[in-house]
């Protein structure tokens, strides 16, 4: 007989999705609070609604997943925010995210966590560092008058943020781990090697895209161009043994920049730059690669198929729960939150002072300090990080724990600090769209 475990668990997981929307546009509460609680539920108490065997299929769950997640992110940074914002956006995702890591690493002499390596305090760190935008965007979308700065470098930083940290993971703190010793400069060496390749890899991968959706005109192929673009820079990535997300995030936000720099000369009839000019004498220039239009429901699917992409690793997170193991090694997940969550606040209040100080970055103030601070909740992807871990490694069990702890904890603090603010401290209109935006 036919098993119809991939039906159920679409339903399940698209009827939370509906549910979760229309009870937080009823309540006036951040959907994914009701997502993450939601998923516990059913995943503990209706079983039977789940039938898929998420934890042996998780490897094939997150490939399928990932692509999803952060090609939605990586479509909604514009050429112009990108250009104005480059230095914001480069300090807080790679200069800040690097330097929040070390800081974390360095508690390696003080034996915070007992038994530890200082490869393995690099490996945890570099997972409970990682932020998730799906969850932010979540509980900023729901009010208008935030600063479009502050948006703009809520994107970025959670963009590349994830991108640094997946390096730092994989390419440092894993083979730290493993090999007991690493000097700075291999470390350095090894994450600049794996960066650059990513880099061009994705900006082959984007000319290559480009061009391709030079050939048709409807929005629909030109979505599905923009996942099979994702995905094929993460596989290409990832066999090649480079950085398969970062790979993707340069790929999709490369396209994005020649589709837009497109749509700015076709509309002004003229280059914004020698680059451009050139470059656009190489294509089709009587063909845009798509429409500001056709962007716009572009933008809507790709953040729907990640919203429905990070419902189901909320799902995995629910089948990880166990308050036994929480309860064992609630004091380190304490520890951990605590930690990383100072790192955070001293970290954006530096980036808050550099843009009080010079003129080449603009300046965010108290309250995108505060945002900013508490826009860096964790999820999907520390979820996923943690469960690539070696499954001999001797501190495994603890490392899941920590994360998953962090992971629901700046879920629920960050994110209610966030609601609070907005709903309180400084009303503003809200937004509470039916559709997640």
């Amino acid at each position: 007989m036919h098993s119809f475990a991939l039906e159920i668990t679409t339903i399940t997981v698209l009827s939370l999705v509906i549910f979760s929307n229309a009870l937080s546009d009823k309540l006036k509460i951040p959907s994914v609070f009701l997502l993450l609680i939601g998923s516990y539920l059913v995943y503990t108490l209706l079983p039977h609604f789940i039938p898929l065997d998420l934890k042996n299929g998780f490897d094939t769950l997150i490939v399928f997943c990932i692509p999803l997640i952060f090609m939605a992110d990586a479509l909604h940074l514009h050429f112009e925010d990108v250009k104005r914002y480059w230095m914001e956006i480069f300090y807080l995702a790679v200069v800040s995210v690097a330097i929040s890591i070390s800081a974390g690493a360095s508690l390696y002499y003080f034996d915070i966590f007992s038994g530890l390596s200082l490869g393995a305090y690099v490996t945890l760190f570099a997972i409970n560092m990682a932020t998730d935008a799906v969850s932010v965007q979540s509980v900023l979308s729901q009010f208008k008058g935030i600063p479009h700065q502050t948006k703009v470098l809520i994107e970025g930083e959670s963009l590349g943020n994830d991108a640094t940290a997946v390096i730092a993971f994989f390419f440092i703190g894993l083979p730290w781990m493993s090999s007991g010793d690493m000097t700075f400069g291999t470390a350095a060496l090894s994450s600049l090697k794996v960066f650059s390749f990513s880099a061009l890899l994705g900006l082959a991968v984007a000319a290559t895209f480009y061009l391709i959706m030079k050939l048709f005109s409807d929005r629909r192929s030109e979505f599905f161009a923009f996942v099979v673009e994702a995905y094929s820079a993460y596989v290409l990535a990832e066999h090649f043994h480079i950085s398969g997300i970062l790979t993707l995030i340069v790929a999709i936000i490369g396209t994005k920049v020649f589709i837009d720099i497109d749509i700015e000369n076709q509309k002004e009839e003229l280059s914004s730059s020698g680059f451009s000019r050139a470059f656009m004498k190489t294509k089709l220039s009587k063909f845009v690669a798509t429409t500001n239009e056709r962007l716009a429901y572009i933008y809507e699917m790709a953040s729907e198929f990640g919203y429905i992409a990070a419902a189901m690793i909320f799902f995995v997170l629910a089948e990880m729960v166990d308050f036994q193991i929480l309860v064992k090694y609630w004091k380190e997940i304490l520890i951990m939150f605590g930690i990383t969550t100072v790192i955070r606040a001293l970290s954006m209040a530096k980036f808050a002072f550099l843009g009080a100080q010079s003129k080449y970055i603009e300046p965010v103030g108290l309250e995108g300090w505060f945002i900013l601070t508490f826009s860096g909740m964790k999820g999907a992807l520390s979820i996923i990080l943690v469960h690539m871990l070696p499954h001999d490694m001797p501190y495994r069990e603890m490392f899941e724990a920590v994360t998953i702890g962090v992971v629901v904890l700046s879920i629920f603090v960050y994110g209610l600090a966030l609601w609070y603010y907005f709903m309180f401290v400084k009303p503003i209109e809200a937004d509470m769209p039916k559709e997640i935006k």
